[in-house]
Formats: structure tokens, C-alpha cells, sequence
């Protein structure tokens, strides 16, 4: 099932599983209109921290390996500003991290699904459909693809993706009861990484 608004504001609020939430959609701030954050009716959007965006880098002849991942394969975006708000910019055609403001603590009955927002889609910026399990905590890594041709503007401090939370029977073995690997992330990009047996998953 679903959650909806009212479970959602009810988990925030007993189980802190969105820190810090707002109860309704913020649609503006001093600068004027803003792309949406906050509770909806079966979903809650987060917003792009401004702290940290990484870009991958086009390296001819070199492969990103997930179990060996090489940092030297991405690298920071500059934070940039206008009148329009503070953001970063992602080019055409290219991959890109960032990291949820909101810190979540994820019940052991619920899983979360982080998906892409409309007004980015419509401008050829797709978010990866990525999930975070029972028990999980921290501040999520999010991934973007720029499809498009041109170049994007990804607002920081503004809505990016939304949350949607499903809940079931509690799950046997949590993400916290087995040390998962992406445990308590903090507000900055986690990059992949693939853990020896016995270590966390």
C-alpha cells in the first residue's frame, strides 16, 4: 500500500522519517515562484542540497567499474546564482549526483521510492528510479540524466524528486540489522562502493 499524506505526516512526526518536513507543498520563496517541495497527497518531494553535485567527466578510454570505482571519474559543479535562485548545471547529454537536503529514517514496515519530478522531465532531465529499503537512514544520493542535447539548470534548496512511501509486514532482516554499506550517508554525494563479504551490503 501506498502511504498518503496523513500516514506520511504521522511517520514524520513519530518516527522522524523526514527531517526537517514541511506539511504542504512550498511552491515560493523571497525570489519568487520555485519548483515544489513538501507533502503532497501520497508522496512528499526533497530538495537538491546545495553543498554537493558531482558531474562525470568524459574520459576516452577509461570504463567506470562499480566494484572499483574511481573518484577521479566525476567531479564538482560549481554552485552557481541568479535572480532566478542558486544551481548547478548539468550538460547535455551527461550524468550527474547530488544529495538530498531532508534526512530520512525509514521505518522497518515501509520502502521509499525516489522518483523523477514532471517539470525536469519535461526539460529531458530524468531522475534514476532508485529505492531505499526498511531501516535505512541518512541523507540520499540522488542520480541524474541529462537526455537532452542542452544544457540543464538543476535548482539547489528546491524540489527535485519525489518520495513515495509503500508499507508492508516489517521486514525479517532490515537495512540497519544488516549494516547495509549506504547506512547513515551524510549531506554529501556517496559514491559506489562494493564491500568484502561480511561487511555490510
Amino acid at each position: 500500500m501506498i502511504l498518503n499524506d496523513k500516514r506520511i505526516r504521522e511517520l514524520a512526526q513519530t518516527h522522524r522519517m523526514i527531517d526537517p518536513f514541511h506539511q504542504g507543498l512550498v511552491s515560493s520563496n523571497d525570489l519568487g515562484p520555485i519548483l515544489t517541495y513538501g507533502l503532497s497527497a501520497f508522496g512528499y518531494d526533497i530538495r537538491l542540497s546545495p553543498e554537493d553535485f558531482r558531474i562525470f567527466r568524459h574520459l576516452p578510454g577509461k570504463v567506470v567499474d562499480p566494484k572499483n570505482f574511481n573518484p577521479g571519474h566525476v567531479e564538482k559543479a560549481e554552485l552557481l546564482e541568479d535572480q532566478s535562485g542558486k544551481y548547478f548545471i548539468l550538460p547535455g547529454n551527461s550524468y550527474g549526483l547530488g544529495v538530498a537536503i531532508e534526512k530520512l529514517n525509514i521505518p522497518n514496515d515501509t520502502a521509499v521510492l525516489a522518483i523523477g519530478k514532471s517539470t525536469y522531465a519535461r526539460c529531458g532531465l530524468i531522475a534514476n528510479l532508485t529505492p531505499a529499503e526498511p531501516g535505512w537512514r541518512g541523507h540520499l544520493t540522488l542520480e541524474f540524466s541529462n537526455s537532452s542535447p542542452a544544457d540543464c539548470r538543476i535548482y539547489a534548496n528546491e524540489g527535485v524528486v519525489q518520495l513515495l512511501f509503500m508499507t508492508g509486514e516489517p521486514a525479517e532482516t532490515s537495512y540497519n540489522a544488516r549494516d547495509g554499506k549506504y547506512q547513515d550517508q551524510k549531506l554529501e554525494v556517496t559514491l559506489p562502493r562494493v564491500l568484502a563479504r561480511g561487511a555490510g551490503k
